[in-house]
């Protein structure tokens, strides 16, 4: 024990149980070499059974780089004090101390392989109350005790899990451009979870990395096939609206014949809205027809025509009664309050849809608000009409 004070600095420093548990297991050790060395046949492998006196606490606060310093110096004061005095000792210390190290080893493997194990139960949990939306106010402290430092904006990545899925090489990279992961397979598909930390004030001035950007970086894990990014969200805690879009768009990831990879599911909002996707039919109305509807009906109107003849300048100047820059000029204002350009192709597609949505969802606000009138009540007989009606006094008794 003065050893272990004079040589460990760290042993010094601990509390008292835990000197007092190492020094138990230290005296377990020498009475278990003791009972090896008197009768080496009759327990082979006495040296596994040191360690069981250690409570759990020790093997949390004593990592297995100290735990061999410990044996280190135990064998130096066996050597010194027994080897120095019988060499003929020396092999049976040495022999001993082998099985001790491996004994040592083999408990913080079981350690570390059941904390792993119990560390996939809880991520894979963790992942899976994303992609259902039944997550509850534990979500922040179980991510947090995976190691998600993020406490910025999110975003969900769904993909194709190859057969021989290496999580290391996805945690990795995402640790090569600062960014947190969480990494569940559902089936054939594999969902990353992506955070990105908040900038502080010393680096206020850094732009973060866009999530494509990082997706692109993490494309390598997975398999070929669709890779569809949901959008940004806050927090963890709002990741399931990245995971509905994130899915929707990878199950209609194959429509667009010529979907990049990694494709935004905001890229897919047409494809998502024919498949009856109410968040993006939601989005497509919030974000085109419904700007466009308040700020003019002449642009509205313009971009409707435009697109329903083909995108062409001079057809729908004709239609409109006025001149092709003035469709010029709207379509350039359309493009300025929505963001989308009409003039091509991928975009004119998204713009239709919205409007033809958007005509719909009008329709059938209009319909559910108008009141239908209900007809005059009808009565039998001929007294409902004044010319039959009795002049005076009872009409029975007239």
């Amino acid at each position: 024990m003065r050893a272990l004070d004079d040589r460990l600095p760290w042993y010094r420093t601990m509390p008292p149980s835990r000197r007092s548990a190492v020094g138990l297991v230290a005296q377990s050790g020498i009475t278990s070499f003791i009972a090896w060395h008197e009768d080496p046949e009759a327990q082979p492998w006495i040296a596994a059974d040191v360690f069981a006196a250690a409570p759990r606490e020790l093997l949390r606060s004593v990592s297995l780089q100290q735990t061999l310093q410990l044996i280190r110096t135990v064998v130096d004061v066996f050597e010194d004090r027994i080897g120095g005095a019988d060499p003929s000792m020396r092999e049976p210390i040495l022999l001993y101390s082998r099985e001790i190290a491996f004994a040592a080893a083999d408990v913080y493997a079981r350690a570390a392989e059941s904390r792993g194990l119990w560390d996939a139960r809880l991520e894979a949990l963790v992942v899976d109350s994303i992609l259902t939306g039944e997550h509850d106010d534990e979500l922040p402290s179980r991510s947090a005790a995976l190691g998600w430092h993020g406490r910025g904006e999110c975003a969900v990545l769904v993909g194709i899990a190859p057969r021989q899925l290496d999580v290391d090489v996805i945690r990795r990279k995402a640790r090569h451009v600062g960014c947190d992961v969480l990494v569940g397979v559902q089936g054939a598909r594999l969902v990353v979870v992506i955070g990105r930390a908040a900038v502080d004030e010393e680096g206020a001035g850094a732009e973060p990395i866009a999530f494509l950007a990082v997706a692109e970086t993490l494309a390598e894990g997975f398999a070929e096939g669709q890779l569809v990014l949901g959008p940004a969200v806050p927090s963890i805690v709002d990741a399931a609206r990245s995971a509905k879009a994130a899915l929707a768009g990878f199950a209609v990831a194959d429509a667009w014949r010529r979907t990049p990879r990694p494709v935004r599911a905001d890229d897919l909002l047409p494809e998502r809205a024919l498949a009856g996707d109410p968040l993006a039919r939601q989005a497509l109305i919030r974000t085109i027809y419904q700007p466009l509807r308040d700020h003019s009906s002449d642009l509205l109107a313009t971009l409707a025509c435009y697109l329903d003849t083909g995108r062409s300048l001079e057809a729908t100047a004709r239609e409109l009664f006025v001149h092709p820059n003035t469709v010029r000029y709207r379509l350039k204002r359309i493009g300025e309050i929505i963001g989308w350009d009409a003039t091509g192709a991928r975009e004119a597609l998204a713009l239709h849809t919205a409007i033809i949505l958007g005509s719909i969802h009008e329709s059938s606000r209009d319909r559910a608000h108008r009141v239908p009138q209900a007809p005059a009540p009808r009565t039998a007989g001929r007294a409902t009409d004044p010319r039959h009606a009795p002049r005076g006094g009872d009409p029975v008794a007239g």
